[in-house]
């Protein structure tokens, strides 16, 4: 070890880290050094980085906050750290990670190797089938009521290197700057959208409910990407047990449940019965409710509670189509306007066609198609006025060129498979 240098870390995963930080993008900071900034003088910057790690001088710097909009028209604080502080934060997380991975729960998916939101979908799907009731847990303000202490304990636990746990004491402390250059200090909780807060956020709840859970409920199965949790029971009465033990055992964690978003949720389907309140929950950008199905053996039609795109989800895509401005792109060719909804839609296909494909028709047909004809509107004379000849003209695009738009998958999934087959 350098005599000078309190602290061993390798330039090597300095380096790596940088790349993998580079990879994922991001915004700037405080400083409006972006990765293209910083790339300028890299060497001397990923330098200054390693050595003021290594001596234990490093600061990070404050975290810039930006507001996105939430489903319920508030707004969430985003934290924005520099680039220095990404890299700095990539490199704790690629040592500690490995460190902590092994000690998961299975049921656990947010933010870990092998593990997607998807799976925890499927998984919860399956449950449901098996379980009749579900306690939808909604844990209030999460990231930003993290008690740092508890934390602090719960990292504890898998390292006692003195750089690591110091920098990420200084990272839970480094203030918020708000848009008016306010600087707001931080006695608790993480930033979202800190490269180190989902490690963080699940080792704590590691603690806080998996744990808890194989203790005092190892008959109750979960899933949980974050804070986002799904219990199953077997009956009304055991659900509301487990909200009321959980509720105490987060305020023993300095935390509560949101009491309007917990709740218990009866999954009605074919074969249950009975009239109840609460018949559908949204998990991770999907809607768990009764839903018509076909029997794939013998064509039969029947209700079974299955995941689809929620509602919500639906209205961001229907809002995201609207601000594209279709209609102010008629000097565009129809390939161009592909080219640059394709990766968006293609992208909405693959997460939230996962499960029950058919719940994205209406976004696509009646809502992308009816933009799509404005274009063509605003395209081509012949066209104008004439909306019910614009959808026919794009049929017949369709019938020409199935697979031009990602989307015609769902909106003409004869055509498209077809071509598909052809090839």
């Amino acid at each position: 070890m350098n005599p000078r240098k309190p602290f061993e870390i390798p330039k090597e995963i300095v380096w790596e880290a940088y790349k993998r930080v580079k990879e994922n993008k991001g915004a700037y900071g405080v400083d409006e050094v972006s990765i293209q900034d910083y790339e300028i003088n890299l060497k001397d910057n990923l330098y200054k980085l390693w050595n003021r790690m290594s001596s234990g001088s490093y600061f990070p710097s404050a975290v810039r906050t930006v507001e996105i909009p939430k489903k319920d028209g508030r707004k969430r604080p985003l934290g924005i750290p520099t680039v220095s502080d990404r890299i700095a934060q990539m490199t704790v997380k690629m040592i500690l990670e490995p460190k902590v991975e092994p000690y998961f729960h299975p049921d656990s998916y947010g933010f870990r190797p092998k593990k997607s939101a998807h799976g925890a979908l499927g998984v919860a799907r399956q449950r449901c089938w098996r379980y009749d009731w579900v306690l939808d847990v909604d844990i209030k303000g999460f990231f930003d009521n993290l008690d740092h202490a508890l934390l602090m304990k719960a990292v504890g636990k898998h390292t006692d290197s003195k750089w690591i746990l110091l920098y990420i004491e200084r990272w839970l402390k480094a203030p918020a700057q708000m848009s008016d250059g306010t600087l707001i200090t931080r006695n608790k909780g993480t930033p979202q959208g800190g490269v180190i807060s989902p490690l963080l956020a699940n080792i704590f709840l590691h603690y806080a409910f998996d744990e808890w859970m194989r203790r005092k409920y190892s008959q109750v199965p979960f899933e949980r990407y974050a804070d986002d949790i799904v219990a199953h029971l077997k009956s009304q009465a055991q659900a509301d047990m487990l909200k009321h033990a959980l509720t105490q055992r987060l305020a023993e964690c300095r935390l509560e449940l949101n009491p309007y978003k917990t709740k218990v949720v009866y999954c009605k389907d074919e074969d249950r019965q009975g009239s109840y309140r609460d018949i559908q929950f949204d998990f991770l950008g999907y809607t768990f409710r009764p839903r018509k199905a076909k029997n794939r053996r013998n064509g039969r039609v029947f209700c079974s509670f299955t995941p689809g795109v929620s509602s919500q989800a639906v209205k961001k895509m229907r809002s995201s189509i609207c601000n594209w401005h279709l209609r102010r792109h008629g000097r565009k060719a129809l390939h161009e306007i592909a080219d640059f909804i394709n990766p968006i839609t293609r992208g909405w296909i693959n997460y939230y066609g996962k499960f029950h494909k058919s719940a994205l028709y209406p976004v696509f047909r009646h809502h992308l198609e009816y933009h799509l004809g404005k274009w063509s509107m605003s395209k081509y004379k012949r066209l104008r006025r004439c909306p019910g000849r614009a959808r026919q003209w794009l049929k017949r695009v369709a019938v020409q060129n199935p697979t031009l738009f990602a989307h015609w998958q769902i909106v003409y999934p004869r055509l498209t498979a077809r071509t598909i087959r052809a090839v």
